[in-house]
């Protein structure tokens, strides 16, 4: 009965997904890896994005996604069992040089709170709210088929309960560092592996205590992309796996499979082909 009950979860998921491909009508390069969410064995991540060229602010870019996530309970690998999270994000990217770029985001998140043990509720609050701001610098070099971009991106995050009171930790400042290298498969740039490394390290200022935490390392997230460019037909999917590492005793390795699409420059009529500023967006 839970094998039969997945596999329609999955069905569906599916046939969603080829809904919206047919729906995309433009192209751009890079992929929406999915959020961290804790303690969890694996997690179904979507998103739906708008890349759009700032025709009369020279060499900026949006970028603008909303994606939902699943995750199982810590007793199973039901990557669709229960919600995890909401996340709408905007971003803008300017193009400095053909080797540096920097972006400056605002994103909300509505998380689902469980407890860690059996049988594994809700917790109170059940939603944890999180407003956050960053920004980021990349550097781009460029060689036959392949990219390799290291990025540093800053992150100031605000959290409260649904109705907007405080909750234990009531701010963060985390840093993270992150290495991606793109592959080009064939000369058309039709299809593209890509590969991240990305560390991350955060202080927080708690509600309960009232005190600071230690500046540490808290995670690693390593992610493998297959992304395709019909340009006949342009859009961009990209499909891939995160593992998701925990520091602790033992390490815990949360799975992680993504998905997501992205309409480029959907209000010009013509315009002409070029790679997105944009290089990682979570």
């Amino acid at each position: 009965m839970y094998h039969k009950a997945l596999l329609s979860k999955l069905k569906k998921y599916f046939f969603a997904g080829c809904l919206l491909i047919l729906l995309v009508n433009n192209y751009c390069f890079a992929q929406v890896t999915p959020p961290g969410l804790g303690l969890t064995n694996a997690v179904a991540w979507a998103a739906v994005g708008l890349r759009q060229d700032l025709d009369t602010v020279k060499k900026w870019q949006s970028m603008t996604y909303f994606g939902v996530g699943r995750k199982s309970n810590p007793d199973n690998y039901d990557p669709l069992y229960k919600p995890a999270i909401v996340i709408f994000n905007q971003e803008f990217y300017r193009q400095l040089s053909t080797r540096w770029q920097y972006s400056l985001a605002a994103s909300y998140r509505r998380q689902d709170e469980y407890d860690d043990n059996y049988p594994y509720g809700y917790e109170d609050p059940k939603i944890k709210q999180e407003f956050r701001v960053y920004g980021r610098f990349s550097h781009i070099f460029k060689t036959g088929r392949l990219k390799l971009v290291p990025t540093f991106r800053q992150e100031f995050r605000k959290f409260y309960a649904p109705d907007f009171t405080n909750v234990s930790e009531n701010f963060q400042l985390r840093s993270r560092f992150r290495l991606q290298l793109t592959v080009n498969l064939d000369a058309g740039k039709i299809h593209r592996l890509i590969a991240a490394s990305e560390q991350l390290f955060a202080v927080s200022k708690n509600n309960t205590p009232d005190a600071w935490t230690d500046f540490k390392y808290k995670e690693s997230r390593f992610a493998l992309y297959y992304s395709l460019s019909l340009h006949a037909r342009p859009f961009v999917i990209n499909i891939g796996y995160m593992n998701n590492v925990l520091p602790g005793k033992p390490t815990h390795y949360g799975h992680y499979i993504g998905v997501d699409i992205t309409f480029t420059n959907p209000f010009k009529i013509k315009r002409k082909k070029k790679e997105s500023a944009g290089e990682n967006l979570e």
